[in-house]
């Protein structure tokens, strides 16, 4: 078996469904079907049963989906090992990344590395922060960019905090928040502890949810159309001249941050590509040059 058979193990494993496996893996059907074929000959045993629930696999299978995270594993260890051997900066960078960072961050920092490093590639997953740091910590990615403080017993860089603030297309006094329609946003549980906890803290009643969408920067667009306020990072709204926003402050009167981070284990450092990415990284002022 090699490495595509594995893959195919363990996508067909997430799956459950051939059509599905083969659209994900860009592959067709019958080629699919015959590399699984092909494997079952290989140990001679059944991997697979179809039904009309799905593929189930069979206790054979099932082994072999278990050794398939490991053998990929080795496969890319094995190849940044071989690239770490060369005196070019080259191979595969691989990234876990926040939504936020990924939109606004993220193609510039590129940019600029592959400016001195045109060799490296990348594989860049994104998602909320805290899939981030679960994918660095598994060690599925090099380098995690992430909002928020999370508990982390690696190495870490901060790359810049920001205010959070009330954000209105008028001006409006905090006071009378329960009483404004708030536009509501899908955003990390860490976030969305820290402004419940300091929304208790300081008011008895809840908030007026006037509207709910997906995103932060939907959020910024509703906000600036009139349509209720919106409780956002200050590095998202600070170049919008005609928004008013309002710093918050917790109970002793210390500035609500959020802090963005770079995390990453040490020993990965001994990767040539990972190195230069980090130094690359910390001689930055990500907040203001990107």
């Amino acid at each position: 078996m090699d490495e595509r058979d594995w893959q195919i193990l363990k996508v067909l494993h997430e799956k459950k469904n051939i059509t599905k496996t083969a659209q994900s893996l860009y592959i067709s059907q019958p080629t699919l079907t015959k590399r699984i074929q092909q494997m079952e000959k290989e140990y001679d045993q059944q991997l697979i049963i179809r039904g009309a629930k799905g593929v189930q696999f069979t206790p054979q299978g099932e082994y072999l989906v278990k050794c398939a995270d490991e053998m990929l594993a080795r496969i890319i260890q094995i190849k940044e090992t071989v690239q770490n051997m060369d005196n070019e900066i080259n191979g595969t960078l691989r990234l876990g990344v926040s939504n936020y960072i990924t939109r606004h961050k993220l193609p510039g920092l590129l940019k600029l590395f592959r400016e001195q490093f045109p060799k490296v590639n990348y594989k860049v997953t994104t998602g909320w922060s805290y899939e981030a740091l679960d994918r660095v910590y598994n060690r599925e990615v090099h380098i995690g960019f992430v909002r928020g403080d999370y508990d982390w017993g690696g190495a870490r860089h901060l790359l810049f905090e920001e205010n959070i603030c009330v954000t209105s297309k008028g001006k409006i006094d905090l006071k009378d928040l329960p009483a404004l329609p708030r536009v509501q946003y899908d955003t990390d549980h860490a976030f969305k502890a820290l402004i419940d906890n300091w929304w208790t803290s300081t008011f008895p009643e809840p908030p007026l949810i006037g509207m709910e969408v997906d995103k932060a920067d939907t959020c910024k667009e509703m906000v600036k159309n009139g349509l209720g306020y919106g409780i956002l990072p200050s590095e998202l709204v600070g170049n919008e001249p005609n928004l008013h926003s309002i710093p918050l402050l917790d109970r002793n009167g210390v500035p609500l941050v959020r802090k963005t981070w770079m995390l990453y284990h040490e020993e990965s450092m001994d990767l040539r590509v990972v190195k230069e990415f980090v130094d690359f990284i910390k001689a930055l002022d990500v907040k203001n040059d990107i």
